[in-house]
C-alpha cells in the first residue's frame, strides 16, 4: 500500500475523499468518515487541522512536517502538502497529501556517526548561512560556560552541536554523558544523581527532554539547582517548538526556563540543501580513506535527485542512505541511479507521481480551461488512485479491492465506469 494519504473537503469542512492510508494514520474508521466533519475527525486541539487552515485562507502549506497521536494512540508523523481547491476565484475545497515517515522518524533517533573522533565545530559540514550561524552562537556558548536548549527534528545533528560545545568550552570538561530520555527514565535519572556529584567538570547533554514524564523533569530541574554551583555544563534538547511543548503538557515550565537563557534552533536540512552535498563528498572522502575505494561522488542524476528530495530523517537518514550505497562499491568511480536502494527509487519515484503529478494534472488550475466542476475534481483523483493502484498490483482486481478498502465488485464498477468513458471519448 502507497505511503501517501489523501483526504479532500468541501467548502464546508465535510470529507469527500478519505484513502485507507488517511484512515489508518489518523485511526478512525470508514463510519466516522461518513458521519463527522473534517474538524471532528482530526486529533488536533490546540489548532484547526491543515486541511481547514489552507480552505479558510485560500493558501497553500507545503513540506509541513507533523508529528501527532491518533485515535489508536499510535504516534504518527508526516509530511504534509495541503492545496486549496478554488474556481473562479472562489474556494470550492482543500485537498491534503500526507507522506508517512513515522518509520524513518523513529530510525533517525540515532545519533549521527562521529568516525571514531572527537567531533568539534571544525569537523561538523556546514557551508549554509544557516548552520555557520547555528555554529557561531554554539561557540558562544561554549565561551560562556552556559546552559543551552537545542530545538530541532530527529536526524538534524544536534547532538553534534551538543558535542562540539563540549569540546570548544573555555575551560574544558573531563567527560561529556549524552541522557537519553526515549529510554528508561529511571536510568536515566540515576545516571545524572551519580556522575553530577562528581567533582571533576562534566558536559551532560539531555537528548530529546520532552518524552521524559513530568515529575521527571521536575527532578531533573532539583538536581540541576542543588548543584550548580559546580561547574558542569547543561546542555539540552528538543524535538519542536518549546512554547507549543509546554502547551501540551509535554515539557516542565521551569525545566525550560533553566535553559532558556541560550536557545539554538538547529535547521531542518530541507531549509539548508546546500549542506548536501558537501556532506556526501565527506562521506565519499572518508571512504576513499578507510577503504581505498575510488568513488569520486555522484552523477549529477542523483545529484539532482538528492538536491530535490526533502530529506524527512534529515541528514541520518541520508547517511543511513549512503552507507547502503557505499556497501555494494566496488570499482566504481561514480554512484548512478542504479546503485541507488530500490526502496528509495521506488519512494522518490512515488513521491513524484502521487504529489507532483496529481497536484498538477487535477488541482492546479492554470487558465480557465481547467477549470472543472467539484464532483469531476473528485471522480479524476479516485480514477487516477484506482489506476495506480491496479498498476502496483499488476491488475489483480482482488488484491487492489482489498488495500484500497472495496469490494470486489465496488472495483469492478468503477472500472468498468472508466472503461466506458475512455470509449466514448
Amino acid at each position: 500500500m502507497s505511503d501517501i494519504g489523501i483526504s479532500a473537503i468541501d467548502v464546508n469542512g465535510m470529507p469527500v475523499i478519505y484513502n485507507k492510508k488517511m484512515k489508518e494514520l489518523e485511526g478512525i474508521t470508514d463510519e466516522e468518515v461518513k458521519k463527522r466533519s473534517a474538524r471532528e475527525i482530526i486529533n488536533f486541539e490546540a489548532e484547526e487541522s491543515l486541511l481547514l487552515q489552507v480552505l479558510h485562507k485560500g493558501q497553500p502549506i507545503r513540506n509541513h512536517k507533523k508529528t501527532f497521536w491518533n485515535r489508536k494512540g499510535q504516534e504518527i508523523t508526516t509530511i504534509n502538502n495541503i492545496l486549496p481547491i478554488e474556481k473562479e476565484g472562489r474556494i470550492l475545497g482543500a485537498v491534503e497529501f500526507a507522506r508517512d515517515i513515522s518509520t524513518q522518524e523513529f530510525m533517525m533517533y540515532q545519533p549521527l556517526r562521529r568516525y571514531g573522533q572527537p567531533l568539534t565545530f571544525e569537523t561538523i559540514t556546514a557551508v549554509s548561512a544557516a548552520m555557520k550561524n547555528v555554529i557561531s552562537t554554539a561557540k558562544i556558548a561554549a565561551t560562556s560556560r552556559i546552559s543551552v536548549m537545542l530545538i530541532g527534528e530527529s536526524g538534524t545533528g544536534k547532538d553534534m552541536i551538543a558535542e562540539g560545545i563540549h569540546h570548544s568550552l573555555s575551560v574544558p570538561n573531563e567527560q561529556f554523558i549524552t541522557l537519553i530520555c526515549r529510554r528508561d527514565e529511571e536510568a536515566v535519572i540515576a545516571q545524572l544523581e551519580k556522575y553530577i556529584t562528581e567533582h571533576h567538570n562534566i558536559t551532560f547533554f539531555g537528548e530529546r527532554i520532552e518524552y521524559l514524564s513530568m515529575s521527571a523533569q521536575e527532578r531533573i530541574v532539583e538536581l540541576l539547582k542543588i548543584h550548580e554551583t559546580k561547574n558542569h555544563v547543561f546542555i539540552a534538547s528538543i524535538g519542536g517548538d518549546p512554547i507549543e511543548l509546554i502547551s501540551d503538557g509535554k515539557l516542565s515550565k521551569s525545566l525550560y526556563f533553566f535553559f532558556s537563557s541560550l536557545t539554538i534552533r538547529v535547521p531542518s536540512i530541507r531549509e539548508r540543501k546546500e549542506d548536501i552535498m558537501p556532506f556526501v563528498n565527506d562521506y565519499f572522502s572518508r571512504h576513499r580513506q578507510d577503504y581505498g575505494s575510488f568513488v569520486k561522488g555522484l552523477v549529477l542524476e542523483v545529484e539532482e535527485i538528492f538536491l530535490s528530495y526533502d530529506w524527512p530523517g534529515n541528514l541520518k537518514e541520508l547517511e543511513v542512505l549512503l552507507d547502503e550505497i557505499a556497501s555494494l562499491i566496488t570499482t566504481e568511480e561514480s554512484i548512478t541511479y542504479e546503485m541507488l536502494p530500490a526502496y528509495f527509487r521506488w519512494k522518490v519515484q512515488d513521491i513524484h507521481r502521487q504529489e507532483n503529478t496529481v497536484q498538477s494534472e487535477l488541482f492546479i488550475v492554470q487558465t480557465v480551461k481547467d477549470l472543472r466542476p467539484l464532483d469531476q475534481y473528485i471522480r479524476e483523483v479516485e480514477d487516477y488512485y484506482v489506476v495506480k493502484a491496479l498498476e502496483f498490483f499488476g491488475g489483480n482486481v482482488s488484491k487492489t479491492a482489498k488495500e484500497l478498502g472495496l469490494k470486489r465488485q465496488s472495483l469492478q464498477y468503477r472500472m468498468k465506469r472508466m472503461k466506458d468513458a475512455e470509449e466514448k471519448k
